[in-house]
């Protein structure tokens, strides 16, 4: 048996004999440089045991290793298991682009044209992207973005500023974040602009190299466009969409939405000055296709370094997709929304019940998954209820049908429990007014309840009109499995009118 090393000297080119001599007697030389020995490593076999001079350091050689490891490594379950997590995980967590997106070819060449035009041209455009929640929006975008910037004159002068109205909630704080991703902080400093355009038009300015004609084109990518349609006159959009269709600075400004009413939320001075121009995207995927794409997204690639471990593992899946239970699991999931970003979270939630004990993903396991993902927060929320506070939430479950779903009050809830008392000989729930009003103003504090619509503040707490913000299955399911409910307080909330 001989173990490959690397051996490199410590010493200099004059001791290449005593090198020669050394590698002699530890084993066979398999190759060198001039004279047998290269000018820096030395690479040679050596027989376990035998000890080597001081003079002398030596590693393992990587490359021989990965050989080795490729063909018949067999690792450790527990590191098997963490290059499985580490791996999809990854895939989960940060999906690729295709090379071409499959079904929205028109989509894409059409945005991709427009675009070329404004980083290429210098012409000033705006567009719409409408679709549902993972139809492909950010995708498209991405692709056309990705193939626009292969074009030098596109790479070298287009400028893009990305917004999104999730945390761009007002204009201020938007126009700091074009300033900020265009670095022009240091331009802009200490100056007080007298207007949002003003200030937008200093930024524009800022960017030109020389003439009019040769501004650097800005693409805009406003991401949920809705969300801006309610910031204050809507200033930032009209803005842009009046730079866009004047002469000032070549910018192209592109909205990503899901509202497909979303010109309805446009004043009419921003609808006037936007181009029109929407791209819709539609979801063609079928529950085959959504099925192949979870075990897609699951398997282990062919260079797994266990084959043996990998190719278990990829059975398991299959038999896995092909379980009855996981597919009304997955079919549930795919009514619901079909948007992959949901999926994924599904599938990474059962990746993290892997375990050395549990080495494979079982049904059950996308069940649990399943189950947290569907998850009634407000359901959950009636769990930590107290005793008073859930019988509170019971009365007015009876007022909502008795009285159709009309509002109610405080008092009106006080009596509808008094009632039920009174059908009970001991007064282990009989409370005190103050503490009453405590627990009706803890459930409003947890928005169970909330002020109905017209109700004025100045009115006395207890005669205040309130709604209920539960449904009836969502209060028996919480009956249900609420820890030590009373049987009285379960037979009181199923019985029709209290």
């Amino acid at each position: 048996m001989h173990v490959m090393f690397v051996f490199q000297s410590r010493g200099g080119g004059g001791g290449r004999v005593e090198e020669m001599g050394i590698m002699r007697q530890c084993g066979t030389l398999l190759s060198g440089g001039a004279d047998g020995v290269a000018d820096e490593w030395v690479v040679g076999a050596i027989r376990p045991g035998k000890m080597l001079a001081e003079k002398y350091c030596f590693f393992q050689s990587p490359s021989i290793m990965s050989k080795r490891k490729g063909k018949d490594a067999h690792l450790p379950v527990g590191e098997c298991i963490t290059l499985v997590q580490q791996i999809l995980r990854e895939r989960l967590c940060h999906q690729q682009l295709p090379d071409k997106p499959d079904g929205i070819e028109a989509q894409h060449k059409h945005l991709l044209e427009l675009l070329k035009r404004t980083a290429v041209h210098g012409e000033s455009n705006s567009v719409l992207i409408v679709g549902p929640r993972g139809a492909g929006k950010t995708m498209l975008l991405k692709c056309v973005l990705r193939d626009l910037l292969e074009e030098k004159e596109a790479q070298k002068n287009l400028l893009q500023v990305h917004l999104n109205g999730l945390l761009q909630t007002d204009d201020r704080i938007a126009l700091k974040e074009i300033t900020r991703q265009l670095h022009l902080e240091n331009v802009v400093g200490d100056k007080v602009f007298g207007s949002f355009a003003e200030n937008l038009a200093f930024l524009l300015e800022a960017l030109k190299k020389g003439d009019r004609s040769s501004s650097r084109p800005v693409l805009f990518v406003l991401d949920e466009f809705d969300l801006f349609a309610h910031h204050k006159n809507q200033t930032l959009l009209y803005n842009l969409f009046d730079v866009s269709q004047s002469a000032q600075a070549p910018i192209a400004v592109v909205g990503v939405t899901c509202r497909l009413d979303v010109l309805e939320l446009l004043e009419k001075r921003v609808k006037s000055r936007f181009s029109h121009r929407q791209i819709h995207l539609l979801s063609n995927l079928t529950f085959t296709e959504y099925l192949e794409r979870v075990q897609t997204q699951l398997c282990l690639p062919d260079d797994f370094p266990d084959s043996k471990f990998a190719q278990d593992w990829n059975d398991s899946i299959m038999t896995l997709c092909e379980d009855k239970s996981v597919e009304e699991v997955l079919q549930r999931h795919f009514n619901s929304s079909k948007d992959f970003r949901s999926m994924h979270m599904l599938l990474m939630l059962c990746l993290s019940r892997v375990s050395v004990a549990k080495p494979a993903i079982k049904p059950a396991d996308l069940l649990e998954a399943s189950r947290l993902c569907f998850a009634d927060a407000k359901a959950n929320m009636l769990h930590g209820l107290s005793i008073l506070e859930l019988c509170l939430i019971i009365a007015m479950k009876h007022l909502n049908d008795v009285y159709e779903g009309e509002p109610f009050n405080l008092q009106m809830v006080h009596n509808e429990f008094k009632k039920f008392l009174q059908r009970k000989s001991n007064s282990m729930y009989n409370f005190d007014q103050p503490v009453i009003m405590k627990a009706f103003e803890h459930l409003q504090q947890l928005e169970l309840i909330r002020p109905a619509d017209g109700s004025s503040a100045k009115t006395q707490r207890e005669y205040q009109l309130m709604r209920l913000m539960l449904d009836h299955s969502q209060i028996m399911e919480a009956l249900q499995k609420y820890p030590q409910c009373p049987t009285d307080v379960k037979q009181w909330a199923m019985s029709a009118f209290g």
